[in-house]
C-alpha cells in the first residue's frame, strides 16, 4: 500500500525558508518520479516541482531560483527546500508519486508577517 507523509510546513515571515519532507513507503521509491504540488485558497492545485529517479528536476516558473527539490533514495524521502518565501507561496503543499496516483495528506505553509 502506497503511503506518502508530508511534514515541515508552518508559519514563516516573507523572505524566510522552510524545508518540506515527504516520506514514502509501499513502493520502490527510487524508480519513480516524485512531485510537489500546492493549492492556495480558492485556486486550483498546481505543480511546483518534480524530480526524476535519476535526479533531473523541473520547476514552475514562479519558484525557479527559490525552491529546490531533492530526494534521498536511501531514506525513501523527497524534499522541497523553499527559500525567499513570499505571501503568494501560501498554500497547502502535497507530495505525490504521479505514476502511482498517490497523494499525501498535505502540509500547510503560511507566509505572513
Amino acid at each position: 500500500q502506497v503511503e506518502l507523509v508530508e511534514s515541515g510546513g508552518g508559519l514563516v515571515q516573507p523572505g524566510g525558508s522552510l524545508r518540506l519532507s515527504c516520506a514514502a513507503s509501499g513502493f520502490t521509491f527510487s524508480n519513480y518520479v516524485m512531485s510537489w504540488y500546492r493549492q492556495a485558497p480558492g485556486k486550483q492545485r498546481e505543480l511546483v516541482a518534480s524530480i526524476t529517479s535519476n535526479g533531473r528536476t523541473v520547476y514552475v516558473d514562479s519558484v525557479k531560483g527559490r525552491f529546490t527539490i531533492s530526494r534521498d533514495n536511501g531514506k525513501n524521502t523527497v524534499y522541497l527546500q523553499m527559500n525567499s518565501l513570499k505571501p503568494d507561496d501560501t498554500a497547502d503543499y502535497y507530495c505525490t508519486c504521479p505514476t502511482k496516483d498517490s497523494w499525501g495528506q498535505g502540509t500547510q505553509v503560511t507566509v505572513s508577517s
